[in-house]
Parts: structure tokens; sequence; C-alpha cells
């Protein structure tokens, strides 16, 4: 019974019925998803105001940026360095965090919950103007270097440090990075680490013997996913700066916003799009021409291939 043929019209019923089970998420991947894109394709090679119908201007909205937009250069050049500096950072906050969470101690679930807690609520709007107040001339940090006699400045309203604040809200948004990190740890087998102890080693030297190449794929995770978000970061330097002062925060994404919809350019803002979908690609690829070098699959024995 088991090995009777089936009828050409029962596997087309059963495909039917499985694109009808699909079919939610894949009207949803067309309609909002596929479409968008190749929609903002086009309309980066067209002047495009919204008003009016699109008009096709070949290459010359990405002629015009990589050629004489200075706010290009500038907004790319502040989007490089919060990546270089926000994204190490995160990691090796998220790293020492989970290594602190991985221990054996009575109610370690609960500080878990509570360190993980304001990634809930991390990257809103609510948080982003809190962390303005907090940085303010009359907020909360400099109340509290005033406890010691030092006189607050103006954190985001320097050009010198406006960046960092950001940088560093970045950085306290590092709950689910942890928390992929913490998961990692605990796959680390315990008699690697009861071995090395037999021969002597040092509480350094498994780190860096054991610890760092067992999570070695984790932390590419975290590395490629980091960078992808962070080129990406918008809603803190929108409701905290606008990307001001001088421009010293004007990220990228900001400078597309400003483009789309305060100008109302967008065609432009389409290219700068896809500006920015090749840069983060080139990012990914290297990251994986990288990794051989120094990521490690247990599986394979030894470098990633």
């Amino acid at each position: 019974m088991f090995g009777k043929k089936r009828g050409i019209g029962w596997i087309y019923q059963q495909n039917v019925a499985g694109y009808v089970f699909i079919s939610p998420w894949l009207i949803g991947f067309l309609l909002l998803t596929l479409w968008p894109i190749l929609q903002s394709f086009y309309l980066s090679f067209t002047d495009y105001s919204l008003l009016d119908s699109p008009t096709w201007v070949g290459t010359r909205n990405y002629s015009e940026i990589l050629q004489s937009d200075k706010l290009f250069l500038k907004s790319l050049t502040v989007t490089f360095v919060f990546v270089l500096l926000a994204v190490p950072i995160k990691l090796f906050f998220s790293l020492m965090v989970a290594i602190l969470l991985n221990k054996d101690i009575k109610g370690m679930n609960v500080y878990r919950t509570a360190i993980y807690f304001p990634s809930l609520i991390g990257g809103s709007i609510a948080v982003s103007a809190l962390w303005r107040n907090m940085f303010g001339m009359d907020g909360y940090i400099n109340h509290v270097l005033g406890w010691f006699g030092i006189t607050g400045i103006g954190w985001i309203s320097n050009p010198n440090t406006a960046l960092g604040t950001l940088i560093l809200l970045n950085a306290w948004q590092f709950g689910s990075t942890m928390v992929i990190f913490l998961a990692g740890l605990k796959q680390i087998p315990k008699d690697l680490y009861e071995s090395a102890s037999v021969d002597g080693a040092s509480s350094i030297r498994k780190f860096f013997s054991i610890t760092i190449p067992m999570l070695s794929p984790v932390m590419f995770f975290n590395l490629v996913l980091g960078i992808i978000n962070s080129f990406q970061m918008f809603t803190s330097a929108f409701v905290i700066t606008a990307g001001g002062p001088a421009n010293s925060t004007y990220m990228y994404v900001l400078f597309l916003y400003d483009k789309a919809f305060k100008q109302f350019q967008m065609g432009y803002a389409s290219a700068l799009a896809w500006i920015l979908l090749v840069i983060i690609g080139v990012f990914t690829a290297l990251n994986f021409i990288v990794s051989k070098y120094w990521v490690f699959y247990e599986s394979e024995g030894g470098k990633s291939k």
C-alpha cells in the first residue's frame, strides 16, 4: 500500500495545500518586501519628489552622491567612526557580562533578568529622550559629577562628546548580544576547563585558549549583526542630537531620512539606500573572508573552512 505510486493529481493537490499554508507569508514577502526593494531600485535612477511622476535620470543620482555631495562623505565618515567604536565596545561588555552571569550562584536567574530587561525597551524613542535628559547640561550625569566638585559640560551640545553619548547608549543596549554569548558559553564542555586546570593553566590562559576559540562562531555572528545594525542606527541620533552639533552625529541613515522626508528627493534617497546596501554587503563579505583565520568550529576540529 505504501509503495503505491501517487498520481499527478495527488501530487498537485499536495503542492496546492502547501502553497495555501505559506500564502500569508508569501504574499507579505512579495508585497511588503520584494516589491518595495525592486521599486526603490528603479526609483534610484529617477528624479522623484512624491508629488510628481518619476523622471528617468539614469545614474545622475549616484554620480552626484559620489562626486559632489559633501554631506554624503560627512555622514559616511561619522557612521564609520560609530561602527568602528560602538561594535567592539558592545561586544566586549556583552562578553564580560555573559561570563559573569555564567556562574552557578543562587538567584542568578533574577540577575540575568534584571540585566536583560533594559534591552526590552532599548532603541525606543522613550529611552533616547531619557538619555538626552541624562546627558543634558542640567542632566543627571552633571548632577552626579557635581557631588565630586566636577563642573559638568553639555555632553550632547559639545561636538567632541556628542557621538560618545550615542556610542555609550549603544553599549548599554547589550542585552540581546549578551544572551547569545551566554548561550554559547553554556555549550562549552566543562571537561576542557577541568583538563586545563589539571595541567596548571591559569584563568587568563583558559580564557584565551578555550573560551575565545570555542566561542568564536558566536562572536562572529554577533560581530556581523552588530555591524549591520550599527550602519542602520537612526532613532538615537534623530531623537538625542538630530545630527548635531556641527553634524558630529549626522549618521548616514539620518542623511537618507532628510533627503527623503524633508527635501522629498525620493529618487536620491533610494540611491543612498542602495549604496548603504552595497557598503554593508562589502563589510559582511570581508568578515566572512577573514573569519577563516580566527573562527573555529568544533565539528571541523580546527579553523573554519
